[in-house]
């Protein structure tokens, strides 16, 4: 690849990592040596790049410093594509709009070549079984899980009997046929999921969560085996 390419992947390799990442790492990524990949770190920090560390202990970017989204891979633009898609066929309607106005805005700063593929990419999204949206009650719980907010809920089991539940959700997951609520029940004084679908009423409450949301997801992927996305 080009040297200006090298400089493009360099910048995503460490966008991938919130922690420093040692050069031998970065240089074997990019299949190039250290003394390459040490005057390519020197050029980005040149152009405005907020990359801390140093040679032996890694290195990491800073929020700050954003390229023009104008250089995806085929690859790369087959992947927000079919992503998109997905979030337009299988999420409420709020994301579903979401998606199709992101995927617009994507396609107004990209040249030419790169919006047609974008616009003629093959890869489809098979039409799942359908399953009510709860447009209402998946909006609401998003907000609650992005402003760290307890939610009442009045909960239905498998056999429906109702339960009155406080929970603290720190995660709202999509799956084919049902999107699962993770958190933390006051009841049971335990992490549970619950299906959204089984969710008769539900109100975001003034109360904050007692613990922050991010602290809360890495204790249940420690006890679930889930590992970070």
């Amino acid at each position: 690849m080009s040297r200006s390419q090298r400089l493009l992947q360099l910048m995503q390799i460490l966008r991938r990592h919130r922690y420093p990442i040692t050069g031998a790492a970065l240089a074997s990524e990019l299949g190039i040596s250290l003394r390459s990949l040490y005057r390519d770190i020197v050029t980005l920090q040149e152009q405005g790049a907020k990359i801390e560390g140093e040679a032996g202990l890694g290195y990491v970017l800073q929020p700050g410093f954003n390229l023009p989204p104008l250089m995806f891979s085929e690859e790369e633009i087959e992947a927000i594509v079919l992503g998109f898609r997905w979030v337009a066929e299988h999420g409420d309607t709020h994301l579903a709009v979401a998606a199709r106005d992101a995927l617009a805005k994507i396609a107004a700063v990209l040249p030419g070549d790169l919006r047609h593929d974008l616009d003629t990419t093959a890869l489809l999204i098979a039409p799942g079984q359908e399953i009510s949206k709860n447009d209402e009650h998946l909006r609401l719980i998003r907000r609650a899980i992005r402003t760290e907010h307890k939610l009442d809920i009045r909960y239905l089991d498998q056999h429906g009997n109702a339960s009155q539940r406080v929970i603290w959700p720190c995660a709202l997951g999509f799956f084919d046929r049902v999107r699962v609520i993770v958190a933390w029940c006051e009841l049971r004084q335990e992490f549970r999921h619950f299906r959204t679908d089984r969710i008769a009423q539900l109100c975001v409450m003034e109360q904050n969560l007692p613990r922050r949301r991010q602290a809360l997801l890495k204790e249940w992927r420690i006890l679930e085996g889930v590992k970070a996305q």
